[in-house]
């Protein structure tokens, strides 16, 4: 399933555009998250993306099928949304939520049969909220409507699935989990898109990643797009984006350090221009199954013109494969390979780069 943007531009009545020239293409298992400052348009270009509220100019295409053209009843058995968590009134409880998110596929006068129930209580679980399935809708926190938002969205199984801050008033677990799903549902084929306030869950999350700034939008890949220049730029702060490293992983941080000011006032002029020189590297990968390695395969084959060697063997007591690749090119481009290896699910990922004085 495709979600293409063809030149999309929203203005309000007869003002100033909000957001124009928008462009880009979801395919499935892709993971694209939205990022901007408050009021740059998030919400809105979400709602205009699914037709909710009508582009000025240009158009959004679901399968080469213009989405305005499109009945309600086909769209949504295609697409799910979740949206911002503002309160259920109702007295209706998460199972029964997550049954009316089924309707597309079981008809609006049709009744749950067992395995639909069975269905719906499988996403619960996925989502821990198996022990709150029977909690009546109008009594839970923000956090938890939240939760039970993202499974109703889930039951229908769509191919694609649009997100509004999704992780907005949940703790540090359930940002954790919802995070996770997604990342899951990216695995089995399902297109994700989402705005978020957390540049490091779009780098962490999201292979390709949209920037609004007040009319200003950057896409691209999520590496060359979360930058501390555009960061500066789009939200007038001064942040780093470092790199942690774990047991099992290298993930990048990024912490803001002060306001910059003004909006002009960027980090270009702190640091030096980047003139592309090569380096070399090595990418450590250990991989937990089967699946994953085939498409560790494709996403390095993309590469030859920086990769010059590789060495790969399983480990059967383990059943675990683990890759050794070398690099020798661009900073820019092994950070975006290593990137996009680190999406992957069950993948660890480590970089290492040689050291300036070593490097004849």
């Amino acid at each position: 399933m495709i979600l293409k943007i063809e030149n999309g531009t929203f203005a309000y009545k007869k003002g100033s555009p909000l957001f124009s020239d928008v462009n880009f293409e979801l395919n499935s298992g892709d993971i694209i998250s939205i990022l901007g400052p408050n009021g740059a348009g998030k919400t809105t270009m979400l709602r205009a993306i699914m037709g909710i509220l009508p582009w000025s100019s240009g158009r959004s295409l679901l399968d080469n099928e213009d989405i305005k053209d499109l009945s309600p009843a086909k769209m949504w058995s295609k697409v799910s949304y979740v949206p911002q968590s503002h309160g259920i009134a109702g007295s209706y409880t998460i199972l029964d939520s997550v049954l009316f998110g089924m309707t597309p596929k079981i008809g609006v006068f049709s009744s749950p049969g067992k395995e639909d129930i069975e269905h719906a209580e499988s996403i619960l679980d996925r989502l821990h909220l198996t022990k709150l399935s029977n909690r009546k809708c109008n009594e839970l926190s923000g956090g938890e409507l939240q939760m039970t938002l993202i499974a109703r969205a889930m039951a229908s199984d769509p191919g694609i699935i649009i997100l509004d801050e999704p992780e907005s008033n949940l703790d540090f677990k359930n940002q954790i989990i919802v995070l996770d799903t997604l990342t899951q549902l990216s695995a089995e084929g399902v297109g994700v898109l989402f705005n978020t306030h957390y540049p490091d869950h779009a780098l962490r999350r999201s292979g390709k990643a949209l920037l609004l700034d007040h009319g200003k939008v950057r896409f691209g890949a999520t590496k060359e797009i979360i930058t501390e220049e555009n960061l500066a730029d789009a939200f007038g702060v001064k942040a780093i984006i470092g790199r942690i490293e774990t047991d099992s992983n290298q993930i990048d941080n990024v912490i803001p350090v002060s306001l910059l000011p003004n909006k002009s006032d960027t980090l270009e002029k702190e640091q030096p221009e980047d003139t592309e020189t090569d380096t070399l590297a090595s990418i450590s990968i250990i991989c937990s199954e089967f699946e994953e390695s085939g498409k560790i395969n494709t996403i390095l084959h993309e590469y030859p013109d920086i990769l010059f060697g590789r060495m790969g063997m399983p480990h059967r007591k383990r059943n675990v494969y683990l890759i050794n690749v070398n690099l020798d090119g661009p900073k820019r481009r092994i950070e975006e390979l290593s990137h996009r290896l680190s999406l992957l699910p069950s993948v660890s990922v480590k970089v290492t780069y040689v050291k300036e004085e070593e490097h004849l």
